[in-house]
């Protein structure tokens, strides 16, 4: 029993030898005490707590609640004076368990009004040199005024309602308490000036050509009810210009007025078609919604050109209807050429549409449809069927903005037409990137105004799937390296963005307005995030299952952080929070090398270290029981057992000596291994991510084994592996192909790449290395 229980102790001692080179840091460590700050704690303190609303699961939970409000709406643009008019009714149902005292609506145009506080908040010192422009709008320019005028807020028997406007909020009082279950009627009439979104910037407004023509893509038009839900009550945060929207979900019918050589289309169902359509742009309907390879125009450039003097003072009233989205917009111009085409998602036949003026072409006529198209197809693989009729991109220049059905996107030929590779990607990715939002958050209705990465982030993500797949479908729109240039998405993208100054950089989990380096911070990091889960953590079938499985769970309905997190790990048993946790609620960065690599081989003789281990238990070496002794090669203990012929350097005598001290059912087991090598991995960087490496041989073959995250559980500096080869390694590369963000690839090798001086840097560089 002795000689078994002195086996066992040296056995543990020997495994855990590393922690008795650290005493005094233990020492110190139950001396003082600490606080749990394992990166593999669970995340109990971060996350709210799952109660009947939202679940331990991230699922809606029995008790989930959503609003609804109902529009009906008459509006009408003034083209001569750039103004936009409105009359709309709200019908607001209170689908809470709660009695409401008040309702809060948003006036978002309020942004711009001439006492707008927006301004105000930012830093704003002198600059060196400015444009003329840039000076003019900054010193000497009276401000734009753009806010809404409330001529009117009524209940349904038309009695004044008392109302209160505090910048971009806007509280309306009831007569009595909205009881739970009940709903409440009232309108408001208003009417704002339109801004100029190309030099004064904004989501909505008017270009201005040089012909006298405007084209108006129009949002955030009217006064819209802010979400109530169980997470904070009224979401009712001023909009201070970029925290986006939050919005609920409910039905529209919309009349716009507009000239009567106005062509216009929006969110919804177009209910007056043979009203508004001639007889030829009917008959090109019909063989849009048949065409499935090519867009068909509806409105030609001929045409378009042909009404560009015709200023028509008529009158002509488009009529939509919307049911179950969360947010209305619409374009409308004389200028405008349209083209459909109609493709196949689940069955049914969804219409993809372009409008843009004669600026945008050929590029335009030859692409926004496809692309359109083909992000319907990879977002709905990836998600759920798109659920709506009809998805419409509209060219306004300098703009990318998204709302249910219709977009804003930019990219604008020369003059003569042409346009280089950077315009044409750029214009694609922006419509991917815009109507990808149809379905986050316009469908998972996050609240964009709180957690700007919930949209931005989980789009940017799969409209980088959908880049690539696009690249798939139209080859021929790839040029010669038939391969999409996706500016965001893999990891070593992101590298330059995490390297950076940390006084610069904030967590993704910050609320939108307080947040540096806005697009790094909601759009690239976030995607980056989710694409490592997806290509190097979890693999693709497992993050797909549980993406759409977040997907489906939210459609419809409100999300929040949480309810993503939970659901991703719900749906496929895999503990993130150690991802969570570092990508999303830090700014630490990935750093992980090779520290130290030392090679061993085995010897018939006792090494110094069980020599000593066994003085100092009393016992004989012999006593421990059998033995495999491995010592350092090169060491002076290997020197000295060398010269007494103990040291077993070659496999056939290796595992001749072994088979003598194993039983039968280990010598099955033996393989012929030559080498034995101790590596230690190190870990400069707070972030966890695998410890992914590329072993390559003596013989010029490679193999690459990804240890798991939680191999970094109990030592977050540093971690060992015994390695047993048949061949010798002559090289050994963390993370060779650039999969976690590394942001130092220094001390990613060994042997350590030697240094180059700054002239072999330029001869590689002209090399093209």
């Amino acid at each position: 029993m002795k000689k078994i229980l002195l086996v066992l102790s040296v056995a543990f001692l020997i495994s855990g030898i590393s922690y008795a080179q650290n005493q005094e840091e233990a020492k110190n460590v139950r001396e003082l005490g600490h606080t749990n700050q394992n990166k593999f704690k669970q995340m109990y303190d971060e996350f709210a707590t799952p109660n009947m609303y939202r679940t331990g699961s991230g699922a809606p939970g029995p008790a989930y609640y959503q609003q609804q409000a109902d529009y009906k709406m008459d509006i009408e643009l003034d083209d001569k004076n750039k103004k936009l008019s409105g009359k709309e009714t709200i019908t607001y149902t209170n689908n809470s368990p709660d009695d409401l005292e008040f309702l809060w609506v948003q006036l978002d145009q309020n942004m711009r009004a001439k006492d707008s506080k927006t301004p105000l908040i930012q830093s704003n010192g002198v600059d060196p040199a400015t444009t003329p422009g840039g000076f003019l709008n900054k010193y000497l320019a009276e401000p734009f005024d753009g806010g809404f005028n409330i001529t009117a807020v009524k209940d349904s028997n038309g009695n004044p309602l008392k109302y209160t406007i505090n910048r971009t909020m806007m509280r309306v009082e009831m007569p009595k308490d909205l009881v739970s279950g009940e709903k409440f009627v009232f309108s408001i009439d208003w009417w704002y000036n339109i801004n100029d979104h190309v030099n004064g910037r904004g989501r909505s407004g008017y270009e201005e050509f040089e012909d006298g023509n405007r084209a108006y893509v129009i949002a955030q038009f009217y006064p819209r009810m802010a979400v109530y839900n169980d997470v904070e009550g009224w979401q009712n945060h001023q909009f201070w210009g970029r925290g986006e929207f939050a919005l609920p979900f409910g039905n529209f019918e919309v009349n716009i007025t507009v000239p009567a050589d106005h062509i216009l289309d929006g969110t919804g169902v177009l209910v007056n078609r043979k009203e508004v359509f001639t007889k030829d742009m009917m008959n090109r309907y019909e063989a849009a919604k048949k065409s499935y390879d090519k867009p068909v125009v509806i409105v030609s450039q001929k045409e378009a050109i042909a009404k560009e003097k015709t200023f028509s003072e008529k009158k002509k009233t488009w009529k939509l209807k919307a049911e179950n989205v969360r947010d209305f917009g619409f374009a409308t111009s004389r200028r405008f050429i349209w083209d459909m085409m109609a493709v196949k998602i689940g069955g049914k036949d969804i219409m993809a549409v372009s409008m843009y003026p004669k600026e945008g072409n050929p590029l335009w006529e030859d692409w926004s449809t496809k692309v359109v198209a083909s992000t319907l197809k990879s977002y709905s693989r990836m998600t759920f069927d798109y659920p709506y009729h009809k998805a419409i991109s509209v060219h306004a220049k300098n703009q990318g903005m998204e709302y249910p059905m219709i977009c804003w996107n930019y990219g604008r030929p020369k003059p003569d037409g042409s346009y280089s590779d950077r315009v044409k990607y750029g214009m694609m990715s922006v419509i991917i990137h815009e109507v990808g939002h149809n379905f986050f958050p316009m469908i998972v209705n996050s609240d964009e105004r709180q957690w700007t990465w919930m949209d931005e982030g989980l789009n940017t993500f799969v409209q980088y799937v959908a880049e690539q797949d696009f690249g798939e479908w139209y080859p021929k729109a790839l040029g010669k390296d038939k391969k999409y240039p996706s500016r965001r998405g893999p990891a070593k993208k992101i590298i330059p963005y995490m390297s950076g100054n940390q006084n610069f950089l904030s967590p993704i989990m910050s609320q939108s307005n307080n947040i540096h380096q806005f697009g790094p911070n909601a759009y690239s990091k976030p995607a980056t995030g989710l694409n490592i889960l997806r290509e190097t953590v979890m693999g693709r079938d497992l993050f797909d299952y549980s993406f759409r499985t977040y997907a489906q769970r939210w459609m419809f309905k409100h999300p929040t952080p949480e309810d993503f997190f939970r659901t991703m790990e719900d749906a496929s048993a895999v503990d993130l929070d150690w991802f969570w946790r570092g990508w999303f609620y830090t700014t630490d960065y990935t750093d992980i090398g090779v520290k130290e690599v030392k090679k061993f081989v085995v010897s018939k003789e006792p090494n110094k270290r069980v020599k000593e281990y066994a003085a100092s238990v009393g016992a004989k070496v012999e006593d421990l029981g059998p033995l495999v002794y491995m010592v350092k090669e090169g060491s002076e203990e290997y020197e000295t057992i060398k010269k007494n012929g103990n040291i077993i350097s070659d496999a056939k005598t290796l595992k001749a000596y072994l088979m003598d001290n194993f039983s039968v059912k280990e010598r099955e087991k033996l393989k012929q291994p030559k080498f034995f090598y101790e590596i230690t991995f190190e870990k400069p960087g707070g972030l966890v991510m695998p410890l992914i490496v590329e072993y390559t041989y003596e013989d010029g073959t490679t193999e690459t084994i990804t240890y798991p995250a939680e191999i970094w559980r109990k030592n977050d500096a540093e971690v060992k592996r015994a390695v047993a080869s048949e061949k010798e390694i002559s090289k050994v590369v963390v993370d060779p192909k650039q999969e976690t963000a590394d942001i130092d690839t220094s001390n990613n090798s060994w042997p350590k790449r030697k240094k180059l001086g700054k002239f072999e840097q330029f001869k590689n560089k002209v090399k093209g290395q």
